[in-house]
């Protein structure tokens, strides 16, 4: 760490930044260290007193202290320097990029793995791999999170101004999402738009899941979702399109279970409804497209194909990729 104050110019990869998260990656600290830094006017921005929230531009200058934290944690820069590149993490991760460009890595990520570790998940994951796929400068960060059994595309930035613009798309209306989905039985009416309270709670079988919630309980949250039935196999299942305008933890999953159609191999949001026999084994739900909109011209359309159970079991019913057209906005 310095002994002197130093003034450091914001690059253009860090414009969008919010000022805690730029100063804990070249100093690490807690929270309440750097409001104390910030209250008493030692880190400043072009000069003047600012908030741990301010939103950086590109050519600002910014003013950092003497400091050495006494209990700050590798966690607390999530911008920090990336690691050593791991070359079975890069032979890994470079057959899923279907796109990149100077923003973002986007990947078709398998279903059974892991987007992040934690409690249950064990062994590796997608962000711990990410290191391998760094510049050198700046460590890749991930933009949202895919369930361990769901497949198909995930956002990843390559530096903090990326993460900024992307992740603020990602959670508005803007960046239009489609996930593709084998139900349990056939959807009715076959298209229209689910909206409904929900919230954390428990099942009957003590797991936490999402449960109905209500409008004014200040835990329950507001989810849309947006969905056409693409193909039906007899009245035993069917291929179901999902746009959700909200991102509610296993929010497909729930409105698709309160339909009365639940996705195939959901063990967590179960149906009463008999299951296709010789169908594919998991959860059968697919991030297929994302429509992301670019600085200027037209907005970037990937769509991740099928691979694995879904692929298995679109052949086994008799589902064609080709019925959902070439736009995947078309179906709504």
């Amino acid at each position: 760490m310095s002994r002197q104050v130093i003034t450091e110019t914001v690059s253009d990869k860090e414009g969008g930044v919010r000022l805690d998260r730029w100063v804990k990656r070249r100093m690490p600290m807690t929270q309440g260290e750097l409001e104390k830094l910030l209250r008493t006017g030692q880190i400043r921005v072009d000069g003047a007193r600012a908030k741990a929230n301010t939103r950086l531009e590109a050519g600002m200058a910014v003013r950092l202290p003497p400091f050495q934290s006494k209990v700050a944690k590798d966690s607390d820069a999530p911008w920090s320097a990336p690691a050593k590149p791991n070359a079975k993490a890069l032979a890994f991760l470079k057959p899923l990029i279907l796109h990149e460009d100077d923003e973002m890595f986007v990947l078709n990520k398998p279903a059974g793995i892991a987007v992040q570790g934690g409690t249950g998940q064990g062994g590796r994951h997608i962000d711990g791999m990410l290191d391998a796929l760094s510049d050198g400068e700046h460590r890749p960060r991930l933009v949202h999170r895919l369930d361990k059994a769901t497949s198909g595309l995930l956002l990843i930035a390559k530096h903090p101004a990326a993460a900024s613009r992307l992740g603020d798309l990602f959670h508005s209306r803007d960046m239009d999402k489609i996930y593709w989905a084998v139900t349990v039985g056939v959807p009715h009416p076959p298209a229209g738009q689910l909206r409904s309270w929900m919230r954390k709670g428990v099942g009957e079988e003590g797991r936490e899941r999402m449960v109905m919630g209500a409008h004014g309980d200040r835990i329950s949250k507001h989810a849309i979702t947006d969905y056409v039935t693409v193909s039906t196999a007899a009245r035993r299942a069917a291929w179901v399109a999902l746009k959700p305008s909200t991102g509610r933890m296993h929010q497909l999953r729930f409105h698709m279970h309160e339909l009365g159609t639940s996705i195939l191999g959901d063990d967590k949001y179960e149906t009463r409804r008999e299951v296709p026999l010789g169908v594919a084994k998991g959860l059968h739900l697919h991030a297929r497209a994302l429509v992301i909109p670019r600085k200027s011209g037209k907005p970037l359309t990937v769509q991740a194909p099928l691979s694995g159970t879904m692929k298995q079991t679109f052949e086994t019913l008799g589902f064609l990729e080709s019925e959902a057209g070439r736009d995947p906005l078309d179906l709504f």
